[in-house]
């Protein structure tokens, strides 16, 4: 019953029944806030991505920047399209986890680019708090 439920319900309408932390931000905070690190993220990988193909630094210190562009790529659909909530929280585990990685590998070449990296790591570690919390408080719907 639940399944057919969740299939005919957009988007929207799926994630708002789904029981969250009163902190919540709204879905357009949320937004919001991506809109603002994305062009951060946008040139900070993009510049890593570059000298990485220049051979300036190696392909393993770009390596957990690929790895977490893909997953954060990857969180909207399982999130929204997917309704898997578990996966969303093993994705968004993964995009913590890189961005760690990826300051600690690019800060002996460009400590500005692992400077650059706080505010994602801030909203990130929000999100996967609030992640975490929905996924625990829906266990029997995910």
């Amino acid at each position: 019953m639940f399944y057919e439920l969740r299939v005919e319900m957009n988007w929207m309408e799926w994630y708002q029944q789904l029981e969250k932390p009163s902190w919540t931000p709204e879905p357009s905070t949320i937004g919001f806030i991506w809109q603002c690190l994305y062009p951060v993220i946008f040139i900070t990988f993009g510049f890593v991505f570059v000298q990485a193909i220049r051979r300036k630094i190696s392909w393993a210190v770009a390596l957990p920047f690929g790895i977490n562009l893909l997953a954060n790529l990857m969180f909207t659909p399982i999130q929204f399209g997917l309704r898997n909530l578990p996966l969303a929280a093993f994705d968004i585990l993964i995009v913590w986890g890189t961005i760690i990685w990826m300051v600690v590998a690019v800060w002996p070449y460009y400590r500005w680019i692992a400077l650059a990296q706080i505010p994602y790591f801030v909203w990130v570690s929000i999100a996967t708090v609030l992640q975490l919390s929905i996924t625990i408080w829906n266990w029997g719907q995910a």
